[in-house]
């Protein structure tokens, strides 16, 4: 934390728990009675209530977007270069809000709430929820925040996801879909990256057929493993190369399987900082809601069919070396919303870093953005 909060942060923020009493019926079939999601607010909602902007987060993300908790905390919110005063997502012009999904673990019901009907962790027994179950909530949220129609929503990754399942579920509720680094759906490589981080979760001794909870332990192996294969999958071979290349972690080589390289020691840290701070079973529903989004599915196939009642404008970005969410899935989308007769612009951005590119201050991209929210903004006068 800075000594002096800078001029174009938002300062000092709280997150605020909001409950919902009335059920959610979710995809799956099963019903919550009531939930629970955490949620951060920046900016002042005007009159109108017309200059609400929704962030959706990615996979493991959550509500803390911007801003600091307090002083002592070492970093701001995870998308903070971009969401502030003066910043692409100006919070002068816009009331901002982002959110923790439900079944996440930083404080909406998820895995590690307190199941009603047990007394216990829900653990395992935590639904199955899709990307339209989190659509409905947000809806939900929306209602109770007084927001009739969003003026954007806006995610990167899975968060772009969000985005385009707004578009075609509340057609009427939002003006803007900012889709960033995303796609329609996931390719059979990325299916396969999350089963392997599912099964070295669900295979870790510790696991404990999800109800580790109750034994007062974690799955850390198989979590840690989770995030390194996903790690890897953000970075580009370029990006990995410019920062650790075949950099040794000490003088000489070890002839044993101890790190003996600098990229070796770097994964096995986010492994283990990862597992200490996110829940596994969360990590299996996350992942579990990449795989399964699809909205062409229902709409035989066709994603100019299922867009075609959108009435949102359409902002998309995509990374040259993003290979994860490669800038093809990315023109997919575009060229579905031209097909609909859907009014779309899109930015392909060079730029080295990969899929995490998307959350980094790139000036190209981060101009794009800001020109598009000056669009955003102007709508809603």
């Amino acid at each position: 934390m800075p000594e002096v909060i800078p001029s174009d942060s938002v300062g000092l923020v709280e997150p605020k728990a909001i409950w919902f009493d009335q059920p959610l019926a979710l995809e799956c079939g099963e019903v919550l009675d009531g939930f629970q999601l955490m949620i951060e607010t920046y900016g002042q909602l005007n009159e109108s209530h017309s200059n609400a902007i929704l962030i959706c987060h990615a996979l493991s993300g959550h509500h803390h977007v911007a801003g600091y908790h307090s002083m002592e905390e070492r970093k701001p919110g995870w998308w903070d270069n971009c969401i502030g005063p003066g910043k692409p997502i100006d919070t002068n012009r816009f009331f901002v809000v982002a959110l923790n999904n439900l079944g996440g673990c930083h404080g909406s019901t998820g895995p590690t709430s307190e199941n009603p009907k047990t007394g216990k962790a829900y653990g395992p027994d935590f639904p199955v929820v899709t990307v339209s179950d989190w659509v409905s909530s947000q809806a939900m949220l929306a209602d109770y925040l007084g927001i009739d129609q969003w003026a954007a929503v806006v995610g990167g990754s899975l968060g772009g996801m969000q985005a385009l399942q707004w578009s075609i579920t509340y057609p009427e509720r939002l003006r803007h879909a900012v889709i960033i680094a995303s796609a329609a759906r996931l390719s059979a490589q990325n299916i396969a990256f999350n089963e392997v981080a599912r099964q070295a979760i669900m295979s870790d001794e510790q696991f404990l057929n999800g109800r580790y909870l109750e034994e007062n332990t974690i799955p850390r192996k198989g979590l840690g493993l989770a995030r390194m294969v996903g790690h890897i999958t953000y970075l580009s071979d370029d990006a990995m190369g410019a920062k650790f290349g075949r950099e040794m972690k000490n003088d000489s080589l070890s002839y044993d399987y101890n790190v003996d390289f600098q990229i070796e020691s770097y994964l096995r840290y986010q492994g283990e900082s990862f597992s200490e701070m996110f829940d596994a079973n969360t990590y299996l529903l996350m992942t579990r809601a990449l795989d399964y989004f699809d909205p062409a599915a229902e709409f035989g196939d066709s994603l100019p069919k299922a867009l075609g009642n959108a009435s949102a404008k359409f902002f998309l970005a995509s990374f040259s070396t993003d290979w994860r969410f490669s800038p093809e899935r990315s023109r997919e989308i575009v060229d579905a919303l031209m097909e609909a007769d859907r009014c779309v612009t899109y930015l392909e951005v060079d730029a080295p870093q990969g899929h995490d590119a998307f959350l980094m201050d790139i000036p190209r991209y981060t101009r794009g953005l800001a020109a598009y929210m000056n669009r955003v903004a102007e709508d809603c006068q």
